[in-house]
């Protein structure tokens, strides 16, 4: 039986105790804990005379129209204070550096990026229903959970999900979009089972070129008619052992806010193409020519261009480049002078495994190897560490670059810019002073 959470903090299980160490009311509706109800009256900056009878997972309406803008929708959404929000229409909150350094990312960590108004839960998520058809489907079928659970094997696997259009903020001119920096990206375990299998059930003809979603989100302007997104990927991705059909992040049933009851997962893809809310998946003989798959929409100049210029000619963002990511120390902490600094972080990369990982603290004069761990699985990160001591007293940046297997290494500068922002991959600093 699916179950949904709560705007806050996962439901318990009928008859324990919540966190305040009150029991828990049994069946899907309980009480709002008190300082959860005090978090969306604030939100919302009224009192709810009547917010002990909010079901559990509802988000007001105001709060799901935008009426109250700004960081408390994090709150809300069950993230943490300290998440930077981009945007409230559609409400977009990217995370800092230094809170992505577990090894396995939090869900109250993990950045959000919608394209629409967050769906109302079903009342009974065993009612939801995936429907599987297109030109290149012999037997096109509809599966509830229920059924991809008994029918498939589930797989619990951590694959990295970034924004396309993270680190947009380090190109100039500015591109359009949110300005995110490089916390557009988070690495949780998901559960599902894998798309091929269920591709298999329902019979994948050669004429298969791509596949293209459909979800339950709404329209910004609330018009349900109106198609939010729809993309997708080429059917070699959607075939892969790593690209699921996912109920459940780090071991609970998806939030809300990350696409409960379903959603697609796919490594090393633009996040776009990882689908919320999921209600079809169409297995196309053509490329998917969904809502944000043409214009410039997750697509970048095929040849270079310069800074500023168009294009005639445009290519659909298909995988993102190798990248890393610094997470501990935070930057613009401060160090004593001549006392050992661990810096460590996160690499990864789309297709191949991540080579090396080097450091510098001299703006890039020299390079020292990282260790480097080893990753979980496919599309998984790569943790990396180097102990450093800072020289003498002063102002530093710890510079990171990684390497993949097949030679390309982070550029110093952004690369490539292109009108949507998309695949900055240029190198993670960050600030120290040694006192």
């Amino acid at each position: 039986m699916h179950t949904n959470e709560k705007i806050i903090a996962p439901l318990a299980k009928p008859s324990e105790p919540t966190e305040s160490g009150t029991p828990a009311l049994p069946g899907r509706r309980r009480f709002i804990r008190k300082g959860t109800l005090l978090a969306v009256s604030a939100a919302i900056g009224a009192h709810l005379p009547f917010g002990r009878f909010l079901p559990d997972g509802i988000i007001p309406v105001a709060l799901a129209e935008g009426d109250a803008p700004g960081k408390d929708s994090l709150e809300v959404f069950g993230k943490r204070p300290d998440l930077i929000v981009l945007g409230d229409r559609p409400f977009v909150a990217e995370t800092p550096a230094h809170l992505l350094d577990d090894d396995v990312t939090p869900v109250d960590k993990l950045f959000v990026r919608n394209n629409g108004l967050v769906p109302a839960p079903m009342a009974d998520a065993d009612a939801w229903v995936l429907r599987i058809d297109g030109e290149a489907v012999r037997a096109p079928r509809e599966f509830t959970l229920k059924e991809l659970e008994s029918r498939f094997k589930a797989v619990t696997l951590q694959i990295g999900l970034e924004c396309g259009g993270n680190g947009r903020s380090g190109f100039q001119p500015p591109a359009k979009g949110s300005q995110w920096t490089y916390g557009g990206v988070g690495f949780p375990e998901w559960t599902g089972v894998r798309l091929a299998d269920v591709l298999r059930e329902v019979g994948v003809t050669d004429k298969a070129v791509y596949i293209g979603y459909e979800g339950d989100d709404l329209h910004l302007s609330g018009d349900s008619k109106r198609p939010v997104i729809s993309r997708g990927c080429p059917i070699a991705k959607a075939m892969e052992d790593e690209t699921l059909l996912a109920w459940a992040m780090n071991g609970e049933p998806l939030r809300q806010v990350h696409g409960f009851p379903l959603r697609l997962v796919a490594g090393g893809v633009p996040g776009s193409v990882t689908g919320k809310w999921l209600k079809r998946i169409a297995v196309r003989d053509k490329v998917h020519d969904g809502t944000k798959m043409g214009g410039h929409d997750y697509r970048v100049a095929c040849n270079p261009i310069a800074p500023g210029e168009q294009s005639d000619d445009y290519c659909i963002l298909e995988k993102m480049p190798v990248k890393s990511l610094i997470t501990f120390p935070q930057s613009g902490s401060q160090h004593p002078q001549g006392t050992e600094i661990e810096v460590r972080g996160q690499a990864w990369t789309a297709e191949r495994g991540v080579r090396s990982v080097e450091v510098s603290y001299d703006f890039g004069q020299s390079w020292l190897p990282a260790k480097l761990g080893r990753a979980r699985n496919r599309f998984a990160p790569t943790r990396f560490r180097i102990a450093l001591k800072l020289p003498k007293k002063g102002y530093y940046e710890i510079w990171a670059r990684a390497t993949d297997d097949s030679g390309i290494t982070q550029p110093i500068v952004a690369p490539g810019w292109n009108t949507g922002g998309y695949g900055n991959n240029q190198i993670h600093r960050i600030a120290l002073r040694s006192i």
